[in-house]
């Protein structure tokens, strides 16, 4: 596990690397980016900004999404894995929305993971993104870079990691450093070929230096 030190090493060279790391799902609201962000779970952001872009224009309110047939949704989002399933929690997210909060997104993470097909990390990129909350959503980007960097522990849990990366990241710092880390394992730390042979924090990353290694 790194030490304090080790962790704000490479929280700046992140910083360095990204330092205008954002959120990539395209959107103009909350409700837009909650839609984008429970499209975007198994897929990739450029496929969910590719289908809203269209999506947006015709679905505007919870209200729209609720004048369709389930099977006309269902085609406007086919391009997109679990289209079905996600296209019917789309419906009944947008009627809880209506019934219990006025058509309005709400900013408590506790109450965003009551809609169908909000789980933690949706919620947690809701309030940092749309209302600027402190908060550190756990993806797969996140998840693996905590773990190649020894931030935590490669046993831990997805709710493990947000609570270490919590306690090791000052709390001003948790929602760019969730966007940073996102940006670090999408176009650096891969999941496949990561750039051990370039990264900056290489003299920190265990796991780096045991790739290189294997490489030699």
């Amino acid at each position: 596990m790194l030490n304090k030190q080790q962790i704000r090493f490479c929280l700046d060279e992140m910083g360095t690397m990204f330092p205008n790391a954002h959120c990539e799902l395209v959107h103009s609201n909350p409700f837009e980016l909650v839609i984008a962000v429970a499209l975007s779970a198994q897929c990739t952001d450029a496929l969910v900004n590719k289908v809203t872009k269209d999506l947006f224009q015709k679905y505007k309110t919870p209200e729209d999404f609720l004048n369709v047939p389930l099977e006309e949704l269902q085609q406007d989002i086919r391009s997109i894995g679990l289209y079905r399933n996600k296209a019917n929690n789309i419906q009944k997210l947008c009627r809880l929305l209506i019934d219990d909060y006025g058509g309005i997104v709400p900013s408590d993470r506790d109450e965003l993971t009551k809609l169908p097909g909000v789980g933690r990390k949706t919620a947690n990129v809701v309030v940092s993104v749309a209302y600027g909350v402190p908060a550190i959503a756990v993806d797969t980007h996140v998840e693996r870079v905590s773990k190649r960097l020894a931030f935590c522990r490669w046993k831990d849990s997805v709710l493990e990691v947000e609570k270490t990366l919590m306690k090791k990241i000052p709390e001003d710092e948790w929602s760019i450093t969730h966007h940073r880390m996102i940006f670090f394992g999408r176009y650096h730390c891969k999941a496949q070929n990561p750039k051990c042979e370039t990264c900056p924090l290489l003299e920190v990353c265990r796991e780096g230096k045991k790739r290189m290694r294997g490489n030699g």
